[in-house]
């Protein structure tokens, strides 16, 4: 992929990291990368193109707008990612017409006035670093749910690893340390002159060994009453004060630090490489952070952002300074399981791959920006059954079906077809113009007898759900409830076979065809991710869909097919208007025995989507 990131920092700050990060992880992985910004230079491989992207004069923005315009056609730019308000502005008007993807980080709150409103200059789809940064773009800025992706910063934590993994052997414990790392001017600035005057004077007081390191840019902006403290403490303590400024080696002060006050990604490096940290940021003091403490403090980026707008939280400095007396009078790192979740969480090589997710993504939303009808069928018997569940069409009335998606210019696809062209593997010029995506659930003998035959005849695919369990050989989970229901078959190994053959998709639809909202998270894990690993073994094919049965998800569930390593959930008449909405809540219409070339229109029409959602409110 061919990669455009614009920047506007023109100095070295968290965002200008974050794309740095991303630029190298992709670089690594093959993908082509141009990074326009107010610097000549930064830290990376890829090709840098000085602009100043941060001048909002009229003028100069239309030169920046000339100038990416003709970068776009040039490298043949697939995705443009911007990283600031001005970014994107200048970003969206230069990919008018060109058909090129906008993808915008959001790093923190925007400015709410008239424009922000008014013109959506962030994209087709839009990256918050945190919950609470979601929660205002959704509430206050108005921006549509949907094309917000929640990811944050991903850290490289292997460099912090590695300074830990170096410490002599045997050698003398160093002196405890307390680190302020962050910027000193605006809101942080304001944070650290209330610490220097009433917090770091008790601490020195009280631990006469311990030092104070500050650490960051922007020094010459502490207020007037934090240079007055700093004076008074280099006075009063010397050499214990250790004034270091901006540095590139944060891993290393990090290794040197006994307790670390930052916010966002300092909280995030420090936590990853076991430091203890107390977490206040411009919004709030997040307080130190424990496993019972992390969640509500990544919401925040570690007290950098606030979910609504609000006055300028007031630091309770006494309770900040009880908690750091405790943390140094009885020093303990951070819990393993809690090290091993951040890293998780923020793992850069984790962040990239969703991120060329987001990616792929707008572009297909870009590409196909309407509804693509996916449609879910189950037993395609000779005759009909005398069933409540009416889960079934005719193999006569199917083929019918056939006839109509024929005369209608229906192409179908499968979900791996639609990843080729999102992967790039196919060009998006030779995407289908009516595309169709025919499924079919639970994997009954009538699909090999009567359904494989018949979408053969008309040249068709489809994508199958079958479970993962080779010992399930009928419908256990309705005719066992129910006398009522005729008791179906489920299909061979040898027959499921067949369907790779003929260039089917296989899904996995469980192990057992369980509810998994009544199941306890390990053991929905369990038949999510066993049945991919099952089906991939036993018929020698890459499954990368999923079926919820009987169509129940939830948030958690979602997660756990991510997880699982599928690439699409679907699940049944729930989920976004677009397939690109939400990859593991794709909305799927089902097909009853009665229907007609009047029902089949409505189902595969491009205003269906919103006419069921406004018919039953879902």
């Amino acid at each position: 992929m061919r990669i455009l990131h614009v920047l506007s920092a023109n100095f070295f700050a968290g965002s200008v990291s974050y794309a740095v990060h991303l630029a190298e992880a992709h670089r690594a992985q093959g993908h082509t990368v141009t990074m326009v910004s107010d610097r000549a230079t930064l830290p990376t491989g890829a090709r840098c193109v000085q602009a100043p992207i941060s001048n909002r004069r009229h003028g100069q923005r239309l030169r920046n707008i000339r100038l990416l315009r003709q970068l776009v056609r040039q490298e043949q730019i697939d995705v443009v990612h911007a990283h600031s308000r001005a970014a994107s502005w200048v970003a969206y008007f230069a990919l008018k017409g060109t058909g090129v993807p906008l993808v915008s980080t959001v790093h923190g709150r925007q400015h709410l006035h008239a424009s922000t409103s008014l013109f959506d200059v962030y994209g087709d789809k839009v990256i918050a670093i945190c919950a609470n940064l979601k929660t205002h773009l959704v509430e206050e800025v108005k921006m549509a749910a949907p094309k917000i992706v929640l990811l944050p910063n991903g850290i490289d934590f292997g460099a912090e690893l590695a300074t830990n993994q170096a410490k002599t052997p045997n050698a003398e414990p160093a002196p405890p340390r307390i680190s302020f790392i962050g910027r000193f001017n605006g809101g942080k600035g304001e944070r650290a002159a209330q610490l220097l005057q009433q917090v770091f004077p008790a601490l020195l007081s009280e631990f006469p060994a311990l030092r104070l390191a500050l650490i960051g840019g922007e020094l010459e902006h502490l207020p007037e009453a934090g240079k007055a403290a700093l004076q008074a403490l280099q006075a009063q303590f010397g050499s214990r004060i250790e004034v270091v400024g901006f540095t590139e080696d944060i891993p290393g002060w990090l290794h040197k630090s006994s307790l670390v006050i930052g916010a966002g990604r300092v909280a995030i490096e420090a936590l990853g490489a076991g430091v203890p940290v107390l977490a206040l940021g411009e919004a709030a003091y997040a307080g130190l952070v424990t496993p019972e403490t992390y969640e509500a403090a990544a919401a925040s980026n570690f007290g950098d952002i606030s979910a609504r707008l609000q006055p300028t939280s007031e630091v309770d400095y006494a309770a900040l300074l009880t908690e750091a007396r405790a943390a140094l009078a009885a020093p303990r790192p951070v819990p393993a399981a809690l090290q091993q979740q951040v890293r998780t969480d923020y793992s850069l090589s984790y962040i990239a791959a969703q991120v060329l997710s987001v990616y792929r993504s707008a572009r297909m939303q870009k590409a196909r920006p309407g509804f693509l009808p996916i449609l879910m069928y189950h037993k395609i018997p000779t005759e009909p059954l005398q069933t409540k569940h009416r889960i079934f069409v005719t193999a006569e009335n199917f083929e019918k079906h056939l006839r109509y998606f024929q005369s209608r210019g229906f192409t179908p696809i499968t979900f791996k077809d639609y990843l080729a062209f999102a992967n790039g593997d196919q060009p998006l010029r030779d995407f289908p113009a009516r595309p169709i995506i025919l499924t079919f659930d639970d994997g009954y003998t009538d699909n090999y007898t009567n359904l494989l035959p018949l979408m053969q005849r008309y040249g068709y695919r489809g994508v199958i759900y079958l479970l993962g369990d080779a010992a399930v050989r009928y419908n256990f989970w309705d005719a066992d409830s129910d006398p009522t229901e005729p008791r179906c078959e489920i299909m061979s190994e040898d027959e499921k076979r067949a369907f790779v053959t003929a260039g089917w998709e296989i899904g996995a639809h469980t192990l057992t065809h369980v509810n998994l909202t009544t199941l306890p998270p390990a053991q929905a894990a369990h038949e999510i991710r066993a049945s991919k690993n099952a089906l991939e073994r036993t018929l020698g094919t890459e499954v990368v869909s999923f079926a919820y049965p009987y169509g129940s998800v939830n948030e958690p569930l979602k997660k756990l097919v991510q997880q699982a390593g599928f690439t699409f959930g679907v699940a049944t008449d729930t989920g976004g208007m677009h397939l690109e909405d939400d990859h593991f809540q794709i909305f799927r219409v089902n097909i009853f025995p009665e229907e007609t070339p009047g029902t089949l229109f409505k189902k595969t029409a491009p205003w269906y989507r919103k006419y069921y959602r406004f018919k039953r409110g879902k």
